[in-house]
């Protein structure tokens, strides 16, 4: 009997080279890299961010982004003083007004909560789907933590990580709130138009308040759809930012479904701290901008008449302040790094009053 070598039997043990560096790649599945933004990956093992059984009872639009990684998060501590990423995406889309680093690209971050920072980005040529680099080298040989975010635009097929052959790995130390904050809502939300994953307004936010965190921006696609409530609503959270605003097609939707919304998931989650908050680009419109935010409002100013003391309000004309307003936007519409900077510095105080509640 021919003896196989440990290489053959276990992909584990093999061995890979990128830039002349010898790597051994593990699947972002694999313990102990701790992947969050995928409430039902632990069910359903697919890159998924709603329970792949309710997408029939959804918008196309939703059938099809819950399916991008937005929100998604790869941590783990090493000593390696190599890392390297491998990654095959879902498709080779790009988009006029958000660079591939956005909407196709991972970024890595050094250290923990408000005190991470950015080291690098990886994303694929335009016109590719496949990414394969060198994250960081020659770095000196001590325990560190990393976390890689994953793509806004784009979804998952395959991931792995490449380190040092014989580098300690382990499991990254807990979120100070580890239960998720949930966002709902547009393209926005799920991060257009940010020139990297890091950079959306939502991973400001966590990292401020060193809490996991869960994207369901859909972009054109958040209409406040039951199914999606009732899917919250099973989850365990700290906080849901409820901001599906800019995707009610009209007012009209905006009042038959934004209260309704709101009941399903407070039915089950009595004390869960809820945020409404209104569109960011109120200078569009400002009168129709007026209404929607009479609509949101009243959704918070009835539960608070009905004694629920954890709703709380935010309105979309502040998120960008007060000066040079126009310079917060791609298109008049999605914010760019500066608007989304802006909107986690007027939002995240909110959620941090909410969860001390």
């Amino acid at each position: 009997m021919s003896e196989k070598r440990i290489e053959d039997i276990d992909e584990n043990f093999q061995t890979a080279e990128i830039g002349g560096k010898k790597l051994k790649f593990k699947k972002a599945q694999e313990k102990p890299f701790a992947m969050s933004g995928f409430a039902w990956y632990g069910k359903e093992h697919k890159f998924c961010r709603l329970p792949e059984a309710i997408l029939p009872q959804t918008n196309d639009g939703v059938k099809s982004l819950a399916w991008y990684t937005s929100g998604g998060m790869l941590r783990f501590r090493t000593d390696s003083p190599v890392i390297a990423i491998k990654a095959k995406l879902l498709h080779k889309n790009t988009m006029k007004h958000m660079p591939n680093s956005g909407s196709a690209g991972f970024d890595l971050y050094l250290g923990t909560g408000e005190n991470k920072k950015f080291v690098k980005m990886s994303a694929p040529e335009v016109g590719s789907d496949s990414i394969e680099e060198l994250l960081v080298d020659n770095l000196p040989k001590y325990i560190r933590e990393w976390t890689i975010n994953f793509p806004l635009y784009n979804g998952i097929k395959e991931l792995s990580i490449g380190l040092a052959p014989e580098c300690a790995l382990e499991k990254p130390r807990q979120f100070a709130i580890e239960k998720p904050l949930l966002f709902y809502g547009s393209s926005i939300t799920q991060g257009g138009c940010a020139s990297r994953p890091g950079n959306a307004y939502f991973h400001m936010i966590a990292r401020k308040l060193d809490a996991n965190l869960i994207n369901l921006g859909f972009s054109g696609s958040g209409r406040g759809e039951p199914a999606i409530a009732e899917a919250i609503a099973s989850l365990e959270l700290s906080a849901f930012i409820m901001d599906y605003d800019h995707n009610a097609p009209t007012i009209e939707h905006l009042i038959a479904t934004h209260e309704k919304f709101f009941r399903i998931i407070r039915k089950k989650r009595p004390s869960l701290p809820v945020i409404f908050v209104s569109r960011c680009d109120y200078d569009r419109n400002f009168s129709e901008s007026e209404e929607r935010i009479a609509v949101i409002k009243q959704t918070y100013l009835n539960a608070l008449s009905e004694g629920d003391k954890n709703v709380y309000f935010i309105n979309g004309k502040i998120l960008f302040g007060r000066k040079d307003r126009d310079a917060c936007t791609v298109d008049g519409c999605h914010p760019n790094d500066i608007g989304f900077y802006r909107m986690a510095k007027h939002i995240w105080p909110v959620v941090k009053k909410a969860l001390s509640s």
